[in-house]
């Protein structure tokens, strides 16, 4: 049952944009006008296309006004008829270029039954889906925050009359979006950033975020799911190490509350005392986790004191920035042997880094080599955190050589980023230059924090480690297509830290956009809390390709370790499923609504083998649920309980599962007749 996702219509339209620059979706305003696609007004001066494996990528340079030049990449997936592209400009005249807007997308397709879906974001929102009538009302987004998916998603599934095309903007900050339907046509624009107004000197470059259009052809959202995670899986998510390994399900620990000592949050506790019991105890119950994690609070302030909590006044939210190990904490050479140990015992160590972020910029400038004219100031100058301005080519340089250094000294595997910076920040930095340069600071800082990434993936593939980061910000802040190409997330959201109804009800919806994410394996009434319960119910409804092992070991006298071994023993059971295709059996429910059940499944088509999950939800009444399976285009299921081993089998592609209790989890295996 292999799928062919392949869409020749695609290919075209993407020869047409070779031919004819003037189809490319892009959109600008220039000095008051706004142009579309690369017409008349733009001189193409340079074209090379090359063909690696089905990829084909093009780059065209074109002159305009002989004022700003234009470096267009353009890459086209042939197996699944997608389209990636991006702009980058450069002011190459003698002179100031004239004010440059809404740079972005802008896209007219004849649709004339056109259904819009998608998700929110993280934060308010949960990741709720929605679908909206555009022929009965227009839809807009507008990410105000800097945080581009905590409160909206810029990813979107237009339905069409016989398909439909999938949307997505790549860029960590702010943007908008819109869809106007008018007179069988749907008008589609996306900008980033969200309000620019800059005028570029002499040899400034700016960029656009990265888009991606992909056409599909059947119009079914099951079908528009897979489609869109096929090609997730095949061409957006990153390898797993140098070696170009794909990249596959992995599970971590935490110990920042297993040290016997004050926790605030993170790891701020954790030193170099506390992680060799914390291991042993993992080994020797026999729960060792793939990736050791620690997380904030590892540096020393800038004012070349501890960070310890409760001793020196200081947390780790007002000491980022020195990059430096604490002296206290890990005197000399003492955290890279507890990275080399876990190494030699198997298991790979992830850090955590706010690389935006700095506190106490005069201490860093005094004591760091700082240079306290990088730090933007937010508004509320009640926050005591400042973003490092990533787009001033000496404060770049200064962070990338710290954080480097940490990851080369230290050996670790991966960068763990968080924290992310807010639109204030920038637009504190764009006030600093004057009139007209709305937007300007908010993409070199991120253009220069993508950067920042690349160069922290380069180190850490060099001593054996991963090709990825980890994308957090602040939750589920930075999930956006163009981090997604370099990264992934380990927890989708911060909320995912505490209920299984949260749980459930994200997996139902986010799981259809990224596939690779996490939670936790622990039920707690806050997020920050290391207290909470934890059994299978809990474990099976945390089963995703990142499992994060929420536990004490040590200081937690009532741990049961045989739910800790009984539930890694069965998530490498299932992790491999975890990647394939993805349906929901039931409706999507808000994250407090317990009174249901929730039943998805995952399947993979090559070996018509898959994985039934369903939960008997804590206030549902019915112990009845029936199923349908439609993606098996007729054939029938044999699936068998993995508790009771009993074997049963659909009808029609049918059935109906009884789960006695309530806050009941099952698991099925099941193959195609």
């Amino acid at each position: 049952m292999i799928r062919d996702y392949r869409n020749p219509a695609s290919d075209i339209a993407f020869a047409n944009m070779l031919t004819d620059p003037s189809t490319i979706p892009f959109t600008i305003t220039y000095d008051g006008e706004e142009y579309v696609g690369f017409g008349k007004d733009f001189i193409l001066t340079s074209k090379k296309s090359k063909n690696n494996d089905g990829i084909e990528k093009a780059e065209l340079t074109f002159v305009f006004k002989n004022v700003l030049t234009f470096n267009v990449t353009l890459t086209h997936y042939y197996s699944h008829g997608a389209t990636e592209w991006m702009a980058r400009i450069k002011n190459t005249s003698q002179t100031k270029c004239g004010i440059i807007e809404k740079l972005g997308t802008k896209m007219i397709s004849e649709a004339e039954t056109p259904i819009l879906k998608g998700i929110l974001g993280d934060h308010v929102n949960y990741y709720r889906p929605y679908a909206t009538d555009i022929t009965k009302e227009d839809v807009s987004f507008d990410c105000d925050t800097g945080r581009a998916t905590h409160e909206f998603f810029p990813y979107f599934n237009l339905e069409k009359e016989n398909g439909g095309t999938m949307l997505a903007l790549g860029w960590s900050g702010t943007w908008k979006a819109s869809f106007r339907y008018n007179n069988g046509t749907v008008t589609y624009e996306a900008y980033s950033p969200r309000n620019l107004r800059t005028y570029l000197n002499p040899g400034e470059e700016i960029r656009t975020g990265l888009q991606l259009i992909a056409d599909y052809t059947v119009r079914d959202e099951d079908y528009a799911t897979n489609y869109w995670r096929s090609l997730y899986m095949t061409h957006i998510i990153p390898d797993f190490d140098g070696d170009g390994t794909p990249m596959k399900p992995f599970s971590t620990c935490c110990l920042a509350f297993d040290t016997g000592y004050p926790n605030s949050d993170g790891s701020i506790s954790e030193r170099y005392t506390t992680w060799k019991p914390s291991l042993e105890k993992m080994m020797a119950e026999d729960i060792k986790v793939d990736f050791r994690w620690v997380d904030a609070g590892w540096y020393a302030a800038p004012d070349r004191t501890s960070a310890i909590p409760f001793e020196n006044g200081h947390d780790w939210r007002d000491t980022l920035g020195t990059w430096e190990m604490d002296y206290e904490k890990w005197p000399g050479d003492t955290f890279r042997q507890s990275v080399e140990y876990a190494r030699d015992h198997g298991m790979r160590t992830l850090l955590w880094f706010a690389t935006e972020k700095v506190c106490m910029p005069d201490e860093l400038e005094k004591n760091y080599g700082y240079k306290k004219e990088w730090a933007l100031a937010p508004t509320n100058l009640s926050d005591n955190t400042f973003t490092s301005n990533l787009g001033d080519p000496e404060c770049y340089k200064w962070t990338e050589d710290r954080i480097i250094k940490v990851l080369r000294d230290t050996k670790v595997d991966m960068l763990r980023e968080d924290n992310g910076s807010r639109c204030e920040y920038w637009t504190t930095g764009d006030n600093l230059q004057g009139k007209d340069r709305d937007g300007y600071t908010e993409i070199t800082c991120l253009d220069g924090h993508y950067s920042l990434w690349l160069k922290a993936i380069e180190t850490t593939k060099s001593t054996g480690g991963c090709a990825f980061v980890d994308s957090c910000c602040g939750g589920g802040g930075r999930n956006d297509l163009e981090s997604m190409h370099i990264s992934v997330p380990l927890l989708r959201s911060d909320h995912d830290r505490t209920s299984t109804g949260i749980r459930l009800s994200q997996t139902s919806s986010f799981n259809k956009w990224i596939p690779f994410c996490g939670s936790c394996t622990r039920e707690k009434t806050a997020e920050l809390s290391g207290k909470g319960n934890s059994d299978m119910y809990i474990w099976r409804a945390s089963y995703l390709p990142s499992l994060n092992v929420d536990t004490q070991l040590v200081y937690d006298p009532t741990q049961n370790f045989d739910i800790i071994r009984e539930g890694l023993k069965e998530w490498h059971e299932v992790k491999d499923y975890l990647l394939k295709e993805f349906y929901t059996l039931t409706p999507w429910h808000h994250e407090k609504d317990l009174a249901g059940f929730t039943a998805y499944t995952y399947f993979d088509p090559e070996t018509e083998k898959g994985i039934l999950f369903v939960f008997r939800q804590e206030e549902c009444e019915d112990r009845d649920i029936d199923l349908e399976f439609k993606f098996t285009q007729g054939k029938e299921l044999v699936l068998t309980d993995k508790d009771t081993k009993k074997e049963l089998a659909t009808e029609n592609a049918r059935i109906t599962l009884t789960l006695p209790e309530k806050r009941t989890a099952k698991l099925y295996f099941y193959c195609l007749k």
